[in-house]
């Protein structure tokens, strides 16, 4: 499970001085300098305008309308780290919504997301979310090595992304010791980090610490966000352990909870077997 963001509104930061302007060399040499110097201009408003469009077709779920504006605005300004990354972000995000799909291709968003650090090396989010594509790619090791020093930066306003997302290579991987050390320091630096507490679950489960991970899925259920408090995983995760504790009834609760918020899914479908199962 990946905590998916949606990137703030506001006003996009120039990174880079130079700008890719799609204009024809013969033009340029005729219109003379000042001419080039306002055709790059020109081509850097187009790309911002494009990504405030990308942007928010994006926050509002228009998927493949957000990728066409950022292919516009990388074609009028190739330096546009914003951009770049929101491309990765879109990349993720077909994933999520169906990682079967021919529009999945994590090896699109990671040049996506390496472009974007090519343009600004100290862009943190956009190595977090390389970070969170080379987990999905089962890389785990560059994972960590990117993810590790980011947790570790004080300057990242973010560190519970970079602790969670880190914590959840360590568990992927199998180190369920390190995940917890991660996991618990993501929850410490964000506490309604929901994700986080989920994936401390896992990792608490992995280790047969059945009574914790019931505790720490009941915690990312009773985070105070709707998202939260219907995620599906968790009331799927926590039903398994008490079942395997002998609370029959709270699994049974959570099982049909599970199935109720969306039967359709292949986690409501396993829900549902379970239940089915129920004498």
């Amino acid at each position: 499970m990946t905590q998916m963001r949606r990137p703030a509104r506001g006003g996009r930061q120039r990174f880079s001085a130079g700008a890719f302007v799609l204009v024809s060399p013969l033009m340029l040499v005729a219109a003379g300098a000042c001419a080039a110097s306002q055709a790059g201009q020109g081509g850097e408003q187009r790309s911002v305008a494009e990504y405030d469009l990308a942007r928010d077709a994006f926050q509002n779920d228009r998927l493949r309308e957000a990728l066409d504006h950022v292919e516009k605005a990388l074609e009028h300004d190739d330096e546009n780290a914003d951009a770049a990354h929101l491309g990765a972000l879109i990349m993720l995000m077909f994933c999520a919504v169906d990682a079967q799909s021919s529009d999945c291709r994590f090896e699109e968003a990671e040049r996506m997301a390496r472009r974007t650090l090519e343009i600004k090396p100290d862009m943190r989010d956009a190595k977090n979310t390389l970070g969170v594509i080379l987990v999905h790619e089962k890389r785990y090791d560059e994972a960590i090595t990117l993810l590790k020093p980011l947790a570790e930066d004080i300057l990242y306003a973010s560190p519970e992304k970079s602790w969670g997302n880190l914590g959840w290579a360590y568990l992927l991987k199998g180190d369920a010791d390190l995940a917890i050390d991660a996991l618990r320091r993501a929850i410490a630096a964000q506490p309604l980090f929901c994700v986080g507490h989920y994936r401390l679950g896992l990792a608490y489960e992995k280790r047969n610490e059945l009574a914790l991970a019931r505790e720490a899925f009941s915690a990312a259920l009773e985070t105070e966000s709707p998202e939260c408090q219907r995620m599906q995983d968790a009331f799927e995760a926590r039903a398994r352990v008490s079942f395997r504790e002998g609370l029959r009834d709270d699994a049974r609760a959570d099982y049909e909870r599970c199935r109720e918020i969306a039967a359709s899914t292949p986690t409501g479908q396993r829900c549902a077997a379970q239940l089915r199962a129920f004498p």
